[in-house]
């Protein structure tokens, strides 16, 4: 393996961002992310890999958008608060 690291991507860029915000928004309203796992009806694991913006260790996040409507509810901002605002081009070229 080499000893450099390749720069991120545009979607793991996108999927840090989100879980930056997400934590952002966790942090506003004083929860811990027990209780927005709880409250979002996540495992405990899936939230904080979510904040991280992974899915697993080396992968970035992909949630799906009951979990991201899950997430905005318990925080009481809409799904689009929680969306950076660049979105990556994700078309094939």
């Amino acid at each position: 393996m080499p000893s450099h690291a390749t720069p991120p991507t545009a979607w793991e860029r996108y999927a840090r961002e989100l879980g930056q915000n997400i934590q952002r928004e966790r942090a506003r309203v004083g929860y811990s992310q027990d209780r927005v796992a709880y409250e979002a009806n996540l495992s405990r694991y899936t939230y904080q890999k979510l904040e991280k913006g992974e899915s697993r260790p080396g992968t970035p996040a992909n949630p799906s958008v009951r979990t991201l409507l899950a997430v905005a509810q318990v925080l009481d901002v809409e799904i689009g608060d929680l969306l950076p605002a660049d979105t990556p081009d994700l078309t094939i070229r």
